[in-house]
């Protein structure tokens, strides 16, 4: 058909019926315009087809989500699925699909740290993720300086026999964290590093093999401690090995692999390839990825003027981040008095990384409050590092 200004209105071809489609009209009302627009809708819809997705069973959701958050590389990862949509937001928080979650799925910064963050590490510790139990109870325990509640996270972690709680506990029973000097337990604390040291935690190994050289909280046994370091060593070692790092770069010797360090151990970050004997033996071992948890203590307590509070200290380790609870609780180098470690392996770790190179011995050196601590110097142990003092 053909309009008066020569236009054609548009058909439906191979149809006997011709569908004419109305121009758009302008309607004035006052000042303002109305336009109507007619309401289309989608192909789909119109044909009756259902979306595919709708039609999976919430089991298949649940399996396929299961997987993704115990492989996910970052909290971004998981984070993406649960803002796809509603039905992905609703099954994404299923007990199961939080109880498997990776570790990396909870690897925070500390910037980033907000109630509903923390509302997140709850909901996953209450689904029986342990890696989730043990993360949140570091952060409440050194960060949030919520005692009774982080330990009773790590412990129910611990519980689990997840190795990495059960060596913070040990830890903490070592210093008597969160408590008095009278609240050392050195037997509870080699008891909880020797389950630690069986499920195969290497610090917690290394820990217990100074502790037995020492007879710190058990009977000296010189040969048996001695094993356990070399035991420490070898799984160290074979952790490398299995990642595929090259065997030619694990026989290299580096005195000084890092010249240029910054002047906060705890704002350092690690260079190269690796550090020169972070195994007690004799191998250019690559520096391990610290957990999470370090990692946002770290971040947290140097965001605070790297100080968790007047009169404490971090542990000297870069790649521990614990702090003092209490004036004085962690031990200090006997040979220099600079450096303080939380535990043995820390220090042990520090010295291979670090501390051989910078260690100069004084004859008297002066507390924090400016008086002499009494003790003098030190030994030192088999490894060469300065025997830590009270």
């Amino acid at each position: 058909m053909r309009t008066r200004r020569g236009l054609c209105y548009p058909g439906v071809v191979g149809s006997d019926r011709t569908v004419v489609v109305k121009r758009k009209k302008d309607i004035a009302i006052g000042k303002s315009m109305v336009r109507r627009k007619r309401l289309r809708k989608s192909p789909d819809k119109a044909i009756g087809v259902s979306d595919l997705f709708d039609s999976l069973p919430d089991d298949l959701v649940l399996c396929i989500l299961s997987k993704l958050s115990s492989t996910a590389g970052c909290p971004s990862d998981f984070i993406n699925i649960l803002i796809t949509c509603k039905r992905l937001n609703g099954l994404g928080l299923h007990s199961l699909v939080l109880s498997r979650a990776s570790q990396k799925t909870f690897a925070i910064r500390a910037k980033n740290w907000s109630d509903s963050a923390h509302r997140f590490l709850k909901q996953c510790a209450d689904a029986g993720n342990v890696e989730a139990c043990y993360t949140l109870g570091m952060i409440r325990f050194y960060c949030l300086e919520n005692r009774g509640s982080g330990a009773s996270l790590m412990a129910k972690a611990a519980i689990s026999s997840h190795a990495q709680a059960l060596y913070s506990l040990a830890v903490i029973q070592f210093n008597g964290s969160g408590g008095s000097k009278n609240d050392k337990d050195l037997r509870a604390g080699v008891s909880l590093c020797a389950r630690a040291a069986f499920l195969g935690h290497i610090d917690a190994l290394r820990e217990l093999g100074h502790c037995l050289q020492d007879g710190y909280g058990v009977r000296q046994n010189i040969t048996e401690g001695r094993r356990f370091l070399v035991q420490a060593n070898a799984r160290e070692l074979a952790a490398v090995l299995s990642s595929g790092i090259s065997t030619r770069s694990l026989l290299t010797w580096n005195l000084h692999p890092h010249p240029h360090l910054l002047p906060s151990p705890q704002l350092r970050q690690l260079t190269g390839t690796g550090c020169p004997l972070l195994s007690d033996f004799g191998c250019n071992v690559p520096v391990p990825d610290a957990h999470p948890a370090s990692r946002f203590m770290t971040e947290w307590f140097s965001s605070r003027g790297g100080s968790p509070g007047p009169g404490l200290r971090l542990c000297s380790h870069v790649g521990c981040g614990r702090p003092e609870t209490r004036n004085h609780e962690f031990r200090r180098c006997s040979v220099c008095g600079t450096v303080n470690y939380c535990s043995r392996a820390c220090q042990a770790l520090d010295w291979k990384f670090r501390h051989k190179t910078e260690c100069a011995p004084v004859e008297r050196w002066p507390d924090e409050d400016g008086e002499d601590d009494g003790e003098g110097n030190g030994g030192v142990d088999g490894d060469g590092a300065g025997v830590l003092e009270s």
